[in-house]
């Protein structure tokens, strides 16, 4: 049997990953795979990687790509969902802020630095016309509890997270949401630190092959629409909303959408420049 540890966030999109655990579909092919939380996002996972605490993550894709070409050791195997990330801009409900224009120049609350939360911010300023060096300014707030705890009390001015998981909090008066921005490229994929790969790399194909029959099919699965709802405390409405909205993948990043990312990322002045592909992606 060998092990593997893999990270990704206790969100819907994983649901498949729990799924396959739960089966014990890695275990019949002699995988031990164990499953991580990271409420943190993808920074934290990032930083798990480099210090190899986790094998694999299911990770933001301008996240992993940001901190591959930052010397993380690690490589793209495969977009694991290819549809874009519906990211929702919220503000304490208490807040005076009415619309996104509003924020300009004010604090964006952010789980760590070159976390997504991150990224997008620099994204949704771009996509609004503001100066990237004088109207971003940021408060690390860890979480999505850092922030619902912060926000009302002025820690933070907006708080950018996936729509629908932040929802109930929407819901119950927490938050308010004031705007959206989706991401221009496919929202996870999955990473593989370099000497996992070198050293495993057919069982690292065997876990992939597991994972994409089980995606191939979640849609499919009697009531998941009820299953997710419960297990995440989301309206069922909304669950369907999201399970029309979400497509998986099995396939790899295209080198146009790698390019697209690290133009972006250079743009941002995120990166300084883009790096040969073959060093970000993996071809079985």
């Amino acid at each position: 049997m060998k092990n593997f540890l893999i990270g990704g966030v206790p969100e819907h999109f994983n649901l498949p990953w729990y799924i396959a655990l739960r089966n014990k579909e890695f275990q019949k092919e002699g995988i031990n795979l164990r499953w991580k939380d990271y409420p943190g996002g993808t920074g934290a996972m990032a930083h798990a990687l480099r210090n190899r605490e986790i094998d694999m993550a299911v990770i933001l894709t301008e996240g992993i790509v940001r901190d591959i070409i930052n010397g993380n050791d690690s490589k793209i195997v495969q977009v694991f969902v290819k549809s874009p990330l519906l990211w929702g801009i919220h503000v304490a409900a208490n807040s005076d802020f009415e619309a996104v224009l509003d924020l300009k120049g004010t604090n964006a609350a952010i789980s760590r630095y070159g976390s997504g939360s991150h990224l997008m911010a620099y994204v949704n300023a771009e996509n609004h016309d503001w100066n990237l060096k004088t109207d971003l300014k940021f408060e690390v707030i860890q979480d999505l509890e850092g922030a619902l705890e912060g926000l009302p009390k002025g820690k933070g001015d907006y708080f950018m997270w996936e729509k629908f998981m932040t929802k109930p909090h929407v819901d119950n008066g927490t938050f308010r949401l004031i705007g959206e921005s989706p991401t221009p490229w496919p929202s996870f994929v999955i990473a593989v630190h370099n000497e996992v790969l070198l050293e495993n790399e057919e069982s690292v194909q065997a876990i992939l092959e597991i994972i994409n029959k089980t995606t191939k099919t979640f849609k499919q699965i009697p009531q998941i629409d009820e299953m997710i709802a419960e297990r995440y405390g989301q309206k069922l409405e909304d669950v369907r909303e999201w399970l029309s909205l979400t497509s998986w993948s099995n396939t790899q990043l295209t080198s146009e959408e790698l390019e697209n990312i690290q133009e972006k990322l250079v743009e941002l002045d995120l990166i300084e420049n883009n790096i040969q592909e073959t060093s970000i992606l993996h071809q079985f």
